[in-house]
């Protein structure tokens, strides 16, 4: 557990490093720099990396806001604040966490994250809708509620850029809650996705 305090302290340091890393992954894609300046570019990321990794951390359990009990999901690929790989994904609960459960958020897909020429991997879609579903379900992640089978309707492809992804609980039976959820672009819904999410046996009570 860290106080509130702890952790915006720690967003306020590691929030802008990662975007730096974010942004390293882009320029990397989109590079037309000439072949000695990739290879300085190179030996100089490589110095960097062998500085980070003097001092490394080998737990990857997950802390708790001792104020709120959300974990603090540092690595997770959809909205790790020390993940480059994640979008991220800033998850805003309407009325707060527990509020029928609905939840949205509205950030980036670009070029890291192209399937086809132009639209957003399919794979990356589904990441999102498991994360934003399972959000809906679990009451902001702080009730474990893991996904037992999601369903994926593409009704089109996504363009890159600004997206919206939603999620809401439809139905709750026993163990079993049953979330819905949208991925928009900006002329509307690509995907639509159904999943059920099943609370575990040693957290039934």
């Amino acid at each position: 557990m860290i106080s509130d305090a702890e952790y915006e302290r720690q967003l306020a340091v590691y929030r802008p490093f990662t975007d730096a890393v974010r942004r390293l992954i882009d320029a990397g894609i989109r590079t037309g720099v000439d072949e000695a300046t990739i290879a300085e570019a190179q030996a100089a990321i490589e110095g960097v990396t062998e500085r980070l990794v003097t001092v490394q951390h080998n737990s990857t359990s997950t802390l708790r806001n001792a104020d709120t009990g959300r974990p603090l999901a540092y690595t997770n690929p959809a909205v790790g604040v020390r993940n480059a790989i994640a979008p991220p994904m800033e998850i805003h609960h309407e009325g707060g966490a527990g509020a029928g459960g609905r939840c949205w958020a509205e950030f980036e897909l670009g070029l890291p994250y192209e399937g086809p020429p132009g639209l957003v991997h399919g794979g990356i879609c589904a990441l999102v809708l498991d994360h934003i579903l399972g959000e809906s379900a679990s009451d902001g992640l702080t009730k474990p509620h893991f996904t037992g089978t999601i369903t994926l309707r593409y009704l089109r492809g996504t363009k890159q850029g600004p997206v919206r992804a939603e999620a809401w609980i439809d139905r709750v039976d026993g163990v079993k809650t049953f979330a819905r959820g949208t991925l928009s672009d900006a002329d509307g819904v690509t995907v639509e996705a159904d999943g059920i999410f099943i609370r575990p046996s040693w957290a039934r009570g």
